[in-house]
């Protein structure tokens, strides 16, 4: 449920280069000129200065022209409203934006393409792009993976009108889609629950490979616990996981396939799982695949201590459970530990429930603790199906998420957006027939009230330049824009 996310965590406006996601390790991009080599590189290769809009180099053309480049613009980023019909948002992306932002610069060989798109325009303007970096540019922005809320500014950026513009189109790439992935993250693991695993397997369908990379990295820190994404453990330390396919299986169709019976110091293995798959106290051997169970011998002759078997090829309580259980029973006895089991397909919550069954039949039979493998279950799940599982009761310990997760299949954008709201000290704003598209003017700041148990209150948006709330202050809040919605606080933390 939305009203138990964790908001204890306070958004505060800090100077960008200071923000870390300490669970994150970088591998560093190719050498390319940066500012400060403490804040590093972009992990993309194309979050580079022509990662944007033609009309923000017509807008920058145009501000050179008229003499405006120089003047010194604030601009906020963020959202109207949040995702998934929701309450909370998981703000996510800024590092790479200031990494980004670090490395903004033209080489020749891109004033050499705009040059062909600029037919007429004076030479001197492309000698000035050549010369731009971010050096003027100064950034606030609220910590990474933060629970932040509509309307007001989760990055703050000033500096010249020209190079800030030309951040923009950039800035709103690099957190629109890591941030609507964490969220879809979070309300996932809010579904699931906190003692439930939860595993990204969405690599296959991801729109392509930056949209792939971004949804295993971001939904990592909106709360999933691995991935099946080998780049993405080995970029960012990400926990890798995976099981095995369905060809796997339909692979084998024999027992005597088998390269070798043995198994570490157990010398007939095999021997072990056809003694224990006789004694099952439940189903037939008859209806037991020969080829699956060869297939679970392989896999556990290969993977003896993290043994995990998709168990739905054939008939998954008459086979594929059985098969397992006979294998992980001569495991178990052998000195390992398997892992358990994985549904990918039917009743999810009625075969967890059947296969948990087997599991405590079998540890009652054989004296080894069955009962503790786990049971995974995949198969197009999303935030609706885990609720729905979880209103029918199941058994299932881990989610592996694909499709709905990486592709956000209840939204496919967040909608940030990026205005300016001053301009050489003048108040900037943006009216609309719709009021809730009307920017909010001036250089803003956030702070983020707390009660005396730590809990999350309200956020307050001040002027920037306004003095800052201070605890056990009586303040007046009012809403953006409803005039009905107005309180007095007394914070016990800001």
């Amino acid at each position: 449920m939305v009203d138990k996310i964790d908001t204890k965590r306070v958004p505060k406006l800090v100077n960008g280069s200071q923000v870390s996601t300490p669970t994150l390790v970088w591998k560093q991009a190719p050498k390319v000129p940066q500012l400060d080599d403490a804040v590093g590189l972009p992990f993309s290769e194309a979050a580079e200065s022509t990662l944007t809009d033609l009309y923000q180099l017509s807008m920058v053309y145009a501000y050179w022209k008229a003499g405006k480049h120089q003047q010194q613009s604030c601009f906020d980023l963020y959202f109207r409203k949040c995702p998934f019909h929701g309450e909370f948002t998981i703000f996510a992306g800024i590092e790479e934006s200031l990494r980004f932002i670090n490395t903004f610069h033209f080489t020749d060989e891109q004033i050499s393409y705009i040059k062909t798109q600029f037919k007429d325009a004076e030479e001197d303007f492309f000698n000035y792009l050549g010369g731009l970096d971010t050096r003027e540019v100064r950034v606030w922005g609220v910590q990474e993976g933060t629970v932040v809320f509509p309307r007001y500014p989760l990055l703050r950026i000033e500096g010249p009108l020209a190079v800030v513009q030309l951040l923009e189109t950039s800035l709103l790439n690099l957190v629109n889609f890591p941030s609507l992935v964490a969220t879809n993250a979070a309300r996932h693991r809010l579904a699931a629950g906190a003692e439930k695993k939860l595993l990204e397997f969405g690599l296959r369908r991801a729109q392509g490979p930056d949209g792939a990379m971004t949804a295993s990295r971001y939904s990592y820190l909106g709360g999933f616990d691995g991935t099946s994404n080998v780049r993405a453990g080995h970029l960012f330390g990400i926990p890798i996981h995976g099981t095995h396919a369905h060809a796997f299986v339909t692979s084998f169709s024999s027992l005597k396939e088998l390269k070798t019976r043995a198994l570490g110091k157990n010398p007939d293995f095999l021997s072990d799982v056809l003694d224990a798959r006789s004694k099952l106290p439940f189903g037939e051997e008859a209806t037991m695949n020969e080829g699956e169970l060869a297939a679970f011998v392989s896999y556990a002759q290969s993977f003896p201590e993290t043994c995990l078997c998709l168990v739905d090829t054939y008939d998954t309580l008459k086979s594929g459970v059985p098969n397992f259980i006979a294998v992980a029973v001569a495991l178990f006895n052998s000195g390992y530990q398997p892992k358990g089991i994985r549904l990918d397909s039917g009743d999810l919550a009625y075969l967890s429930k059947e296969a948990r069954k087997q599991f405590y039949a079998a540890e009652a039979k054989f004296g080894v603790p069955v009962s503790k493998c786990m049971i995974v279950a995949s198969n197009d799940l999303n935030e609706a199906v885990i609720h729905a599982l979880n209103d029918q009761g199941h058994e299932v310990d881990c989610f592996g998420i694909g499709t709905n997760l990486v592709t956000c299949q209840a939204q496919p954008a967040l909608g940030m957006v990026f205005k300016l709201a001053e301009l050489d000290g003048r108040p900037c704003m943006k009216l609309s027939q719709e009021m809730e598209k009307s920017s909010v003017p001036c250089r803003k700041m956030v702070y983020r009230l707390l009660n005396a148990n730590n809990e999350f209150l309200l956020d307050l948006i001040q002027k920037a330049d306004d003095e800052p709330p201070k605890s056990g202050q009586r303040i007046f809040c009012r809403h953006l824009f409803d005039e009905r919605k107005r309180c007095y606080v007394v914070a016990s933390k800001v």
